[in-house]
């Protein structure tokens, strides 16, 4: 269940960090996100979130997100949302093939804001996305988890 703003900026610190671990599984950014409550408006909200990631928050926390075309199994908001996320995603099958090829090059899962995309759309994401080099991919996922934890921000905090 979302919280307002108000309660999120006056809520217990441990009462909250769930639900922004759910949004975002890097400790620094849900640090970073408690410390500069209260924030206004769900704008200011927002250009918190936007926090840069470095390469190892980045690996971790696409350990939390199953791959695109699996079924996510997590349990409570963060396996709700990203069910929700990739309810688009009607060709499962033809992920298993290019997931491989894209885990064997890059050493992760493919991380993509899936939210109202396409299967099709996303495959042919990566298959583009195939052609970057590590460094490239690497910070190209970290832009996408951003993304994804604003839209998962947005559900857990409402006006």
């Amino acid at each position: 269940m979302p919280l307002t703003l108000t309660d999120f900026n006056t809520a217990d610190a441990g009462d909250v960090r769930p639900a922004l671990t759910a949004c975002l599984a890097v400790p620094r950014w849900v640090d970073t996100i408690l410390e500069r409550r209260p924030y206004v408006d769900l704008d200011a909200l927002k250009a918190a979130a936007e926090l840069p990631l470095s390469s190892d928050e980045i690996r971790q926390a696409m350990a939390a997100h199953p791959r695109i075309g699996e079924k996510p199994t997590q349990p409570g908001a963060e396996g709700e949302w990203s069910r929700s996320e990739q309810s688009g995603v009607d060709n499962a099958g033809a992920f298993a093939a290019a997931n491989a090829e894209y885990e064997a090059k890059f050493g992760h899962v493919y991380l993509v804001c899936a939210s109202g995309r396409s299967g099709e759309e996303l495959l042919k994401v990566l298959r583009e996305r195939l052609d970057n080099d590590p460094a490239t991919e690497l910070a190209v996922a970290g832009r996408e988890l951003l993304k994804i934890a604003e839209l998962r921000l947005a559900k857990a905090v409402t006006a």
